[in-house]
């Protein structure tokens, strides 16, 4: 066997050895759905009102003089979202739960989800308008992404909806040393915080209550083994080393 060749051999050994450092099972989501799968159970969601959340509640009705004494001007500063919306008049949920809404006072809506709420709303008015619409939006729906994706921030978003995937594809996606198996969800629930492992490889976890994120969700990527072991010299040297190793190994195998 000639020089040339024990150089194209160990080229071989090596390409064999990096391709088989990252695993499939690492980095794949929902690696158990099959082409042309569906998911049997409906999907819904719909957000919650907690304490704490800012709310938009503009009254419309067939005579929008009548509404007049409900949607109050906001004259403590303009709130935005995205830019689009001015000089909404805004209601904290209290530590209670309750909105001070003009005309009809104390109104509890943490618990209630957004169609709730707007129904309760409209139960009260009735008393003083007839057939009212009301109009109700969470204003601070965000949810923040942590840890090993490449945009780890906090997001504002808009449609009061996003799905656990969607989150992580703001953050630009998962690093390669991002942990898919247990991708940990803070959530409030009832005052008090929670933690929840979510495996994102199996695809179980669409039928789970962390599919869809609720308002101040925090998610967190832990690193992967890759990334632990090489914190300390750097994420490339733990591989490099092995394939210098593997390399000299073979060397002193073919040429001795």
């Amino acid at each position: 066997m000639n020089r040339n060749k024990y150089i194209n051999l160990i080229a071989l050994f090596i390409l064999l050895f990096l391709s088989s450092c990252a695993s499939r099972k690492d980095i794949v989501y929902l690696q158990d759905i099959e082409n042309d799968a569906t998911i049997n159970q409906a999907l819904s969601y719909e957000p919650v009102i907690k304490c704490d959340d800012m709310l938009s509640v503009i009254v419309a009705a067939d005579q929008p003089d009548l509404t007049i004494p409900f949607n109050l001007p906001q004259i403590q500063g303009n709130y935005q979202i995205n830019d689009s919306q001015e000089g909404i008049k805004t209601y904290l949920v209290d530590a209670s739960g309750f909105i001070d809404f003009p005309v009809i006072g104390k109104v509890k809506l943490a618990g209630l989800t957004r169609t709730q709420a707007k129904n309760e709303l409209e139960t009260k008015i009735k008393e003083y308008i007839k057939e009212p619409s009301v109009n109700l939006r969470i204003l601070n729906y965000k949810i923040s992404v942590l840890g090993e994706v490449n945009k780890p921030n906090t997001y504002k978003i808009a449609s009061e909806r996003v799905t656990l995937l969607e989150a992580i594809s703001l953050a630009g996606d998962m690093t390669i040393y991002g942990k898919r198996s247990n991708v940990l969800v803070i959530r409030e629930v009832d005052g008090k915080k929670t933690f929840n492992r979510v495996d994102l490889t199996n695809q179980d976890f669409i039928s789970s209550p962390f599919y869809y994120l609720n308002q101040n969700d925090v998610v967190m990527v832990e690193p992967n083994k890759t990334k632990i072991n090489s914190s300390v010299i750097g994420p490339n040297i733990t591989v490099t080393i092995s394939a210098l190793s593997l390399l000299t190994t073979i060397a002193i195998i073919l040429f001795r």
